[in-house]
């Protein structure tokens, strides 16, 4: 489907900005939210006053941070698990060379 909207808008298609917003819609459903946010950007720039464009493209932004917070969780507890497992090898290891 979203190829379909894509190549109507490229053959200039009446409602084109109808099929940008389906196809930012497409995007956002597909996980793809800097490419749908990139779309709003593009029928706000032309039809500023589009509410329903506006409302994508802010949930397009919110989609994109929490992705970035989301990532930045995951790289701290993954720093944290290894912070824990390095310390955990040297207690060890303290211990092993104190008992020769």
């Amino acid at each position: 489907m979203f190829a379909w909207l894509s190549s109507l808008e490229l053959l200039g298609y009446e409602h084109q900005i109808d099929c940008m917003y389906g196809s930012a819609t497409a995007l956002y459903l597909l996980g793809e939210f800097k490419e749908a946010r990139s779309r709003c950007e593009a029928i706000l720039r032309s039809k500023p006053d589009s509410r329903t464009a506006a409302e994508l493209h802010l949930a397009s932004i919110d989609a994109i941070e929490e992705e970035e917070e989301r990532r930045a969780k995951q790289i701290a507890i993954g720093g944290s698990a290894a912070v824990a497992v390095l310390g955990a090898a040297v207690a060890i290891g303290g211990m092993l060379l104190k008992k020769r």
